[in-house]
Parts: structure tokens; C-alpha cells; sequence
């Protein structure tokens, strides 16, 4: 992959809690999936729960995945994240997920995944929810095939 085509590649991040139950777990495997197959760089937080699932369906599918980690070392990332990148600034790391992606897919998900959604609208960016929060602002799918399709209309 050349960097040109990096460029123009879109940019999805997946955002839901680092413990999340195995249906949000499924959904988030399948997006990943679902986002490698129309060959969108997945952006996460880089570490367990929605985010390993995310990362891990999005590699099944050949894609390249992206964490940007809370903490001080690379190496916290979860084992399916290709460029994992270090920022020592705990949760504000949220900031910089959701300032690098195009579109936003809320899984599940706590505060933090609430301060993402919040930063995402901060910054302009559509998010698309799935058994998440309920707030004005976020489109709200029931599968993950219309929660990628929702994001994928928002790129056009």
C-alpha cells in the first residue's frame, strides 16, 4: 500500500467499552469485518473489549487497523492492531480517536466511549450508534451491516 492510497483511504473508528458483553463483542468483530472488506482503515483506542473485537474482525478480513493507546508504551496494544501508537495521556487519548477518523461507530460502551461520541460531535464527525448511548446527534443502527452502511453514506 502506497502512502498516496493511505491518503486516500477512509479512516473508521470503532469505539465501545474495553469490557463489553458478547453481543456487542459480535457486532464489533463484524464491523471490523465489515469496514475491511470496503477497504477503510479501522482507528481504535488499542486495547481489549469492543475495540480487540473490532480490530480482530477488521485483520480476518485482511484490513489495517490503527490504535491510539492511553498509555506510555506500544506494546499495551491488543495483538490485532498494526500501527499501535503510544500517547501517555490516559482517557484525553479519546480526543485523538475521534479527531482521526471520518466517521465514528459507537458500540456499547461507558463514559469513555460517551467522551468520544462527545469529541466526535465537537469535531464535525457523524456517529453512528449500536446499542449505545441514545443522544441527539448519533444515528442509531440495529445490525452492524446498517451501522457500516450508515458510515459509509456519511464518506460520500
Amino acid at each position: 500500500m502506497t502512502r498516496s492510497t493511505l491518503r486516500t483511504k477512509f479512516r473508521i473508528a470503532v469505539i465501545g467499552g474495553s469490557v463489553a458483553d458478547e453481543q456487542s463483542l459480535q457486532a464489533a468483530f463484524r464491523i471490523g469485518e465489515l469496514i475491511a472488506e470496503k477497504g477503510g482503515i479501522l482507528i481504535c483506542g488499542g486495547l481489549g473489549g469492543v475495540m480487540e473485537a473490532a480490530s480482530r474482525g477488521a485483520k480476518h478480513k485482511g484490513g489495517l487497523t490503527v490504535g491510539i493507546l492511553p498509555g506510555s508504551s506500544y506494546k499495551e496494544a491488543n495483538p490485532y492492531i498494526d500501527l499501535a501508537l503510544a500517547t501517555g495521556l490516559g482517557h484525553t487519548r479519546n480526543s485523538l480517536v475521534a479527531l482521526n477518523a471520518d466517521v465514528i461507530i459507537a458500540i456499547d460502551g461507558r463514559y469513555g466511549t460517551l467522551s468520544e461520541i462527545a469529541l466526535g460531535k465537537i469535531y464535525g464527525k457523524p456517529v453512528i450508534g449500536l446499542n449505545t448511548w441514545k443522544i441527539t446527534g448519533i444515528e442509531i443502527a440495529r445490525t452492524p451491516e446498517e451501522a457500516v452502511e450508515l458510515a459509509w453514506s456519511k464518506l460520500k
